[in-house]
């Protein structure tokens, strides 16, 4: 099966070669690390006799993840070495910041030969996948070489299921059978793995480590330098909508602009998603006929008060959520994604709005919405209307920001249970 595999992606990455390229010539992208994505390490991170766990996160989302369970895990095992990988160049850059360069490994393709070389060199005594990211081989190389792979904050959206269910006995085969533990965010994505029959013994529940996570501190020196650059005062009313994708971007900025004129204290933060769309961003602000102030750019104070920030920094949106008085989260007017994480905004106690499609988060939505905690939209029309009364109710919008942050802090503590499944995975697999 590898060697079949081998030759699929190979003739896959033939076919596409041309465009990669093309979109490598014009985003940067795909460039870096290429040997050893390819081929597998070349040289071991590893030096010494330490056990070594190798923990693994696609983008930055998932290495902000692993930052909270690591230090966790290094709590209870000061002993071992720690080797992070992600698939992007933007996910990587992240987990330099937080755990250094010789900690870092990009995640190698999908080749036998490029996995095979990379576990050789790090020798781990288990692997643990954020949320997802299960590829055939890497699973199969693993579990030749004997180590053992959990899941850990996994999570399954409906869709995603109705894709594997067509091929349940095949992805079965390939992939979650070679798979030591799965340990899900909800009791609802457990099922979805038991209905695609992964035994029951392999599936635990430990909740999202995401709620663990959140900064729930709004006087924390980075969110104090951010307010200073971005010359808040304490009246204004701070409008940070959150990992956004088209067209939000444009329904914001448009709404943005009709609501000033009514509240000349609102101001408004974007920060999309993607970091390929922060020039398409500006210029779909600076067409609204708004001043863009951009972050990475600044080298002072924001002068102009109704300018819209742009977030095209990486790594910063914990803090900038801090700063919101109300909140949008993206993805979720757009019906492709499935909507971005609400955890951290409601945690730091933020009255938080977002659209219909939000399939990702279904039971912290589920829970928000119980509470009184968030606000869940039709379309753009109704985010303007909400928005006005938000911003002209402030005792609502307290209400709505408790609620939410208590709703949070009870969700709290799946990192410790996730760290005893590893714990136990361990005695298992000595």
């Amino acid at each position: 099966m590898p060697v079949l595999l081998n030759f699929l992606y190979l003739a896959v990455i033939g076919l596409l070669m041309p465009a990669l390229a093309v979109r490598s010539w014009k985003t940067g992208r795909y460039r870096r690390y290429l040997r050893d994505k390819y081929l597998g390490l070349e040289r071991s991170p590893v030096n010494g006799d330490a056990p070594v766990a190798w923990f693994h996160g696609v983008s930055v989302g998932e290495v902000n993840l692993l930052k909270i369970v690591t230090e966790g895990f290094r709590k209870r095992h000061p002993n071992w070495r720690i080797i992070v990988s992600s698939t992007t160049d933007t996910g990587l850059a992240e987990a330099r910041k937080h755990f250094g360069e010789g900690a870092v490994i990009p995640y190698p393709f999908d080749f036998s030969w490029a996995v095979d070389r990379t576990l050789k060199m790090i020798k781990p005594r288990f692997i643990a996948l954020a949320e997802s990211e299960l590829w055939p081989n890497f699973l199969y190389v693993a579990k030749r070489h004997r180590v053992p792979v959990i899941v850990l904050n996994g999570r399954m959206s409906p869709r995603t299921f109705s894709r594997y269910a067509k091929v349940a006995g095949l992805a079965r085969g390939l992939m979650f059978g070679r798979v030591s533990r799965f340990l899900m965010q909800s009791e609802r994505f457990a099922d979805h793995l038991r209905q695609l029959g992964v035994p029951n013994d392999r599936v635990r529940v430990t909740g999202s480590v995401k709620y663990d996570g959140v900064l729930a501190d709004r006087y924390h020196p980075k969110v104090a330098e951010l307010r200073r650059l971005f010359t808040i005062q304490p009246d204004d009313i701070i409008w940070v909508a959150g990992s956004t994708h088209a067209p939000e971007e444009q329904i914001v900025t448009e709404i943005y602009a009709r609501l000033k004129s009514r509240f000349p204290k609102l101001r408004l933060i974007i920060v999309p998603r993607s970091p390929d769309r922060f020039d398409e961003v500006a210029g779909i602000i600076r067409q609204a006929n708004l001043t863009c102030e951009r972050r990475r750019e600044m080298t002072g104070p924001v002068s102009d008060p109704a300018a819209v920030i742009l977030g095209d920094t990486m790594g910063e949106l914990g803090a900038i959520w801090a700063l919101a008085t109300i909140g949008f989260t993206g993805g979720s007017l757009n019906d492709q994604r499935g909507g971005q994480s609400m955890i951290e905004p409601a945690g730091l106690g933020v009255p938080v709005m977002f659209g219909p499609h939000t399939w990702n988060f279904k039971d912290a939505v589920a829970g928000l919405l119980e509470v009184g905690g968030a606000i869940r939209l039709t379309d753009g029309a109704e985010l303007e209307q909400k928005m006005a009364e938000l911003i002209a109710d402030p005792k609502r919008r307290t209400g709505i920001g408790e609620a939410a942050r208590e709703f949070v802090l009870r969700q709290q503590g799946a990192t410790t249970r996730t760290l005893d499944e590893i714990d136990d995975l361990l005695r298992i697999h000595p």
